[in-house]
């Protein structure tokens, strides 16, 4: 099973690389697929392309699911 992530755009280059916050965490990412993201923006993350673009609406929705999916797992 595959998990794309939101993730939000912290860096962009000319070249379509850059880096996402990553549930806190800072990675490396491939915005090749995508037009026009920018800083700010959030996109869904899987293996290290963005695949997708989502408003913040949309990001914190899925984030904050996936903590309460993630805490009934704990339990």
């Amino acid at each position: 099973m595959c998990l794309g992530i939101p993730a939000k755009v912290v860096e962009v280059d000319e070249s379509g690389q850059g880096k996402v916050d990553y549930l806190g965490t800072k990675i490396k990412a491939n915005f090749v697929l995508l037009e026009d993201v920018k800083l700010g923006d959030w996109v869904i993350l899987h293996a290290g392309f963005a695949i997708s673009q989502m408003n913040e609406e949309e990001a914190q929705e899925t984030l904050q699911l996936l903590r309460e999916y993630a805490s009934h797992i704990k339990d």
